[in-house]
């Protein structure tokens, strides 16, 4: 909602009124006015690897926790701590930490990717480490995550994927399509397979859609006599029974995909996410992305050997910016940014909006969406300036 004179109260790290000013009924007048300044809500990450020289995959909990704080500062408040294909006890070490700083709430869970996906479609995952499905290791990762394993990428034809899908929608962990060189028909299945599964009573995380991995990075582009998965994701976020990834953040993706996506399907089926890496923060240079060194020039991230696309290097505000340059509506681009990848996480009430009795996140930006502040549980955790690029 697009409010003129909008007005936000917090006490004690609650919302309390958010609304018209002229509609308050507290204090007769604000403690602190921000003129100019738009209050967006809490951004909500479903995909970053990591920030700050930090990539959560290195079993670091203070490197994780450094990464994890400064996401927060840069306005966002609620993050999946996303994890690249490495070797199965190096995953294993990695949930742990990452069960540890859920439990903190620093990170609402973590995000596996990999390592059941195409060799295909490997991206800057090391196709060296990659496997087929398989039940043992799933539940030796399951052991290890607990209650902080969120969502699973996985290449929807590999042998034994199916499977796969009815173990994790069953325990409220959501099947994400991507990394995939499946046929539209092998997509469009595993989507509604991973909806039907979600909607299980079993299933008690409030999590019921699956989502796509960055929709367009790392599959088969979209071919009018063989669509892929491309067409299958299009088609369930339009029902709205999927949630496609959007990596909107001017490198990715060209500015007029992210409209015609927007347009497509709507805001209410689209996460944007920054699929950020550790130099998120830092300056271009040398960085690694699990096993892989990767060169950052011009904030572009690329690995060494192949030349690949190797994550992001923006934040969630950055990538909103960017999809508001694209010609989306500032309110859709939040929405995308905040309220979807909320209800994706089974968080709709606790994070993604400004309403009375929701925890106080909240980003304060100017008019040109530059970071003015951000409010954390109530805390200023980047601190009221005139303006922050």
């Amino acid at each position: 909602m697009d409010i003129a004179d909008g007005l936000l109260a917090v006490d004690d790290g609650w919302i309390t009124y958010a609304g018209p000013a002229s509609e308050f009924r507290g204090e007769a007048s604000p403690a602190r006015e921000e003129p100019g300044r738009i209050i967006l809500p809490g951004l909500v990450d479903l995909h970053c690897h990591g920030a700050l020289g930090t990539d959560f995959g290195e079993g670091s909990a203070d490197g994780a926790r450094s990464a994890a704080r400064y996401l927060h500062s840069r306005g966002t408040t609620t993050l999946l701590a996303s994890l690249v294909t490495r070797p199965p006890g190096l995953l294993v070490r990695s949930l742990a930490v990452l069960r540890t700083l859920a439990d903190e709430g620093l990170v609402a869970g973590s995000h596996l990717e990999g390592p059941f996906l195409s060799p295909r479609q490997c991206g800057a995952h090391d196709p060296a480490l990659l496997l087929e499905p398989d039940a043992r290791l799933m539940a030796t990762l399951l052991n290890a995550a607990g209650h902080s394993l969120v969502s699973m990428t996985l290449a929807a034809e590999l042998p034994g994927a199916a499977e796969l899908v009815d173990v994790l929608a069953v325990r409220g962990v959501i099947p994400s399509l991507g990394h995939t060189a499946a046929d539209h028909r092998t997509a469009a299945a595993f989507l509604h397979q991973a909806s039907v599964g979600l909607a299980q009573p079993a299933n008690h995380t409030g999590r019921v859609r699956p989502t796509v991995t960055h929709l367009f990075n790392a599959m088969p582009t979209l071919h009018h006599r063989d669509p892929g998965p491309v067409s299958a994701s299009l088609g369930a976020a339009h029902a709205g029974n999927a949630v496609v990834e959007l990596i909107a953040d001017g490198v990715h993706l060209a500015p007029e995909t992210v409209k015609m996506v927007f347009e497509l399907v709507g805001a209410d089926n689209i996460a944007l996410v920054t699929d950020s890496m550790a130099a998120t923060g830092l300056h271009d240079g040398e960085y690694r992305l699990g096993t892989s060194a990767v060169t950052v020039d011009h904030g572009v991230a690329r690995v060494d050997s192949t030349g690949a696309i190797a994550g992001g290097t923006a934040t969630l505000l950055d990538v909103v910016r960017s999809t508001v340059a694209a010609g989306v509506p500032l309110q859709e681009a939040t929405t995308a940014a905040s309220a979807v990848p909320a209800s994706v996480l089974g968080l709709s009430g606790q994070a993604g909006d400004l309403r009375a009795g929701m925890p106080a996140d909240v980003v304060l930006v100017d008019r040109d969406l530059n970071l003015a502040g951000v409010l954390r549980r109530g805390e200023w955790v980047s601190p009221l300036a005139d303006s922050r690029p």
